[in-house]
């Protein structure tokens, strides 16, 4: 079970007695082969806090690759879970620039310092007294001020700012939530308590639009080709029905390129036989409902109209694409001898309107050439295809 942090375990740690115990132990390994160790060290040179001390060396090397500057930041982990990464709360108070802003849902504060540095004015409020110190730490580490008040987000304290709320996604023993009237607090609740706000939810990238009538825009964001979220956005802040937004680091790590599509945009593609690439949407394209869309605005056309694989002569700019070599009607017998012909020992397998395991397939093929390559297999019309191909990243 994770560590439950106390409001005197935060003080701790935002002193300058916590931050020293916190140096003493970072360079600890804290793996399972050292664990009791580890304990043991820092029982001795910690004392009796030692516990939150240990969780907090560990959740901040998680937090690493998520938030920006947590290298000082205190978190728990069920936050650090649920927090948005630095880049996507960043894209979203940028939407939300220069407005006033209540994140009525702040817990460790990773949104709400993006939001203050945006917003022309920002308060951020929670009910857990642990978190909201933790807030109170972390946003003066990152160097913004937004107010902060302990308040349920049920029980609205500011007036005409937008609210901003992210309903925790699982219950107390830490099982996850499907269901909207499940989360913490409850989605349909929140609606209502701020019916004619204008209000931003921030929810699970699978919740479907039917069980959210008040989203006027929704919003699938991805971050380096991975779907992060649904961001629900009310009447006066939509500007679409649907949109995807993309956002990836650049090589050089130093900042986030973004595009993004909506269903504005015309659909109008064709459906045909494989041309020269086939080139598979981004994850939040795909659950956005933009796939065709995303074709059109690339000259792509699909290869089954129910099948989110598109194609054409040429892929879109920074993508990952694949240059098609063979294509066939498949049948493990006929891929293993498409795989012979072309030498190919190193094989990675995409999949999509089959119902195939890739490891399992990879398995049973048992490649064995010089080269490598990726199979493609799907469904065009009634007919499953392998399609073999060559995976190339496309220049942006």
């Amino acid at each position: 079970m994770p560590y439950a942090f106390s409001p005197d375990d935060v003080a701790f740690l935002a002193s300058a007695e916590g931050e020293k115990a916190i140096a003493a132990c970072d360079g600890l390994a804290l793996t399972d082969a050292s664990w009791l160790s580890d304990v043991t060290t820092a029982r001795r040179v910690v004392g009796d806090r030692y516990a939150a001390v240990l969780e907090t060396v560990l959740l901040r090397r998680k937090a690493v690759s998520k938030l920006d500057g947590s290298g000082s930041w205190l978190l728990t982990a069920d936050a650090l879970q649920q927090a948005s990464a630095s880049p996507v709360a960043r894209h979203r108070a940028e939407r939300l620039a220069g407005r006033d802003v209540h994140d009525v849902t702040c817990s460790i504060g990773a949104d709400l310092v993006a939001l203050a540095g945006t917003a022309a004015r920002c308060v951020g409020s929670d009910l857990d007294p642990a978190r909201l110190a933790m807030a109170r730490h972390n946003v003066t580490a990152a160097g913004v001020a937004p107010a902060l008040v302990r308040a349920d987000a049920l029980a609205p304290v500011t007036r005409g700012a937008v609210v901003v709320a992210d309903p925790a996604r699982r219950d107390s023993s830490g099982r996850r939530a499907w269901k909207p009237g499940d989360f913490v607090p409850p989605l349909d609740e929140v609606a209502s308590v701020y019916a004619g706000r204008d209000l931003v939810v921030k929810c699970a990238p699978g919740l479907g639009p039917s069980v959210v009538p008040w989203a006027r825009e929704v919003e699938l964001v991805s971050l380096d080709g991975q779907v992060r979220e649904s961001c629900l956005w009310s009447e006066g802040l939509a500007t679409t029905r649907r949109r995807a937004t993309v956002l990836r680091s650049d090589e050089a790590g130093t900042g986030v390129m973004r595009w993004t599509i909506t269903d504005d945009e015309p659909d109008d593609i064709g459906v045909g036989e494989p041309g020269e690439w086939i080139v598979d949407p981004d994850g939040a394209v795909v659950r956005a409902g933009l796939v065709r869309h995303y074709g059109a605005r690339h000259g792509l056309w699909q290869l089954d109209e129910r099948i989110a694989y598109l194609t054409g002569d040429e892929p879109p700019p920074g993508v990952r694409a694949f240059r098609v070599l063979e294509f066939g009607r498949y049948s493990e017998k006929e891929l293993a001898a498409m795989l012979r012909r072309h030498d190919v020992g190193r094989v990675e397998i995409l999949v999509r309107g089959l119902d195939v395991d890739p490891n399992t397939l990879r398995r049973r093929l048992k490649p064995s050439g010089a080269g490598e390559a990726s199979v493609v297999l799907t469904r065009i019309g009634r007919r499953p295809t392998a399609l073999l191909c060559r995976a190339e990243r496309v220049p942006a």
